[in-house]
């Protein structure tokens, strides 16, 4: 009898289409056969019992900053990853305000290198456009990322949006690369016309950050990424999500024909810029928590349960206590760790709760992002010759987060204190168990680059 690395058998197998008690087999870092339980007809060296759990092809999140090289007192490609992989997590896309940044063929190379021999988890890179970076582009690619970002407000490390006529002409090489692009969609201006006057008129109430961040200024950033991407062709993405306003506008782009895709967290769905009154500092994020009795969260729910917000991603932006908790809202530094409990986040609040189905749940943290990057279906997928990366749920273990339980190197959130119900239990990489029962399994950093499949150019013609 042929003898496979893994098998994990009695468990119940769901993917975005489908739920069924299954046994799966893992040969070589690839599915091998998956069958009903007791009918593989395979020896295993390695059998993980499920019974009881639900098994899904592996978490990946799509927005990390694991913050090597460069900023390694927050997080480093170990700390990161160990987090990821302990929360569930088998790939991460990782964003490109590192130091250096990734806006070059030296700066992805690096990046590979240290994650390469630090993660323990696999992992893919997005390169920046920057006003100079254009001549890199194709380098960029060619030395393995996945995409591209740009910042188009104000963000960590302050790296400032290209012109238009370099963004278009960026635009246009990435088209033609027929990769994707995504954007960090805010507007400058009117955030900083809108900050200066409330800081004029002494507001330091804890909401005075949403307040300078209104949802207009991501709308307006998508519509105008939206025309730009419909006169060339480019294929676009909305980073972090946080309005019922901007995924409106994206529904418009795509009736437009614009190949627009985009993401949101737990943060935006789940708490309300009214929890600020008891979390402070803790929950300030660019872009905001939105007000509750405007119905942002409701909205990206229905958008992540029926496909047009097509993955979940955290955005986990570790800092440390002394950056974050400064007590004044405009000085606490933005952002907070994410990548270890956002699939415990949305079993709680989503999953078992009924507001999410554990299909759409497969659908937002495997495929969609899968497929957003071009991935799938190495990554993303439970079938025949995919990477064979699963993570198993119980959706009845139950606990609290607390800050200090978590494997970030520094981990201050707003979730602190928060009861959950339902948690990874083993996370499986390529037919590897590298995490079971919260416990790291491994301490072989086996994590690899993951390259987007070769696409076909999409670019129109220009714009000239």
């Amino acid at each position: 009898m042929a003898k496979v690395d893994l098998i994990v058998k009695n468990g119940t197998v769901v993917t975005s289409t489908s739920e069924a008690k299954l046994d799966v087999a893992i040969d070589g870092g690839k599915f091998v056969a998956i069958a009903a339980p007791g009918t593989l007809g395979l020896e295993a060296k390695e059998t993980y019992d499920a019974t009881g759990k639900y098994v899904i092809p592996g978490v990946i999140d799509g927005h990390v900053h694991f913050r090597e090289p460069g900023f390694e007192y927050k997080e480093d490609w170990r700390t990161g990853s160990t987090a990821a992989a302990i929360g569930g997590v088998t790939t991460v896309i990782d964003m490109p305000n590192t130091n250096p940044k990734t806006d070059t063929v030296e700066g992805v190379l690096l990046k590979a290198k240290l994650a390469s021999e630090k993660s323990f988890v696999d992992f893919g890179i997005i390169g920046l456009l920057v006003q100079d970076s254009v001549p890199n582009l194709r380098g960029v690619a060619e030395a393995g990322a996945c995409g591209y970002k740009s910042f188009l407000g104000e963000t960590i490390g302050k790296i400032p949006a290209p012109d238009d006529g370099m963004m278009l002409d960026g635009l246009k090489e990435i088209a033609e690369l027929g990769l994707r692009i995504g954007f960090h969609a805010e507007n400058n201006e009117i955030m900083q016309h809108l900050i200066r006057g409330m800081k004029a008129a002494g507001r330091k109430d804890w909401q005075a950050h949403v307040d300078s961040r209104p949802a207009l200024a991501e709308c307006e950033s998508i519509q105008r990424m939206g025309l730009f991407a419909k006169a060339i062709g480019t294929r676009i993405h909305i980073f972090h999500l946080s309005s019922s306003d901007g995924l409106d506008m994206i529904d418009k782009w795509r009736a437009e024909g614009v190949d627009i895709t985009t993401e949101t967290g737990a943060h935006y769905v789940f708490k309300k810029a009214e929890d600020m009154d008891q979390t402070h500092e803790r929950l300030r994020m660019n872009p905001p928590v939105r007000w509750g009795h405007e119905g942002h969260g409701p909205a990206l729910l229905a958008g992540l349960n029926d496909g047009r917000v097509n993955q979940i991603a955290t955005d986990h932006s570790p800092h440390t206590r002394e950056e974050k908790l400064t007590g004044d809202i405009w000085t606490a530094i933005s952002g907070y760790p994410q990548v270890e409990i956002s699939v415990r986040l949305w079993l709680t609040h989503g999953v078992n709760t009924g507001r999410m189905t554990l299909q759409q749940f497969v659908r937002a943290t495997s495929e969609g992002p899968a497929k957003t990057w071009d991935l799938y279906p190495q990554k993303g997928a439970l079938q025949v010759g995919s990477d064979g990366d699963l993570t198993i749920l119980d959706l009845n273990q139950e606990g609290f987060i607390h800050d200090d339980d978590l494997h970030s190197k520094n981990h201050v959130t707003p979730f602190d204190g928060d009861p959950y119900k339902g948690n990874a239990v083993a996370t499986i990489l390529r037919g590897r168990i590298i995490m079971k029962d919260g416990q790291l399994t491994t301490d072989k950093s086996d994590g690899k680059l993951v390259r987007p499949h070769k696409t076909t150019s999409t670019w129109k013609g220009g714009y000239r």
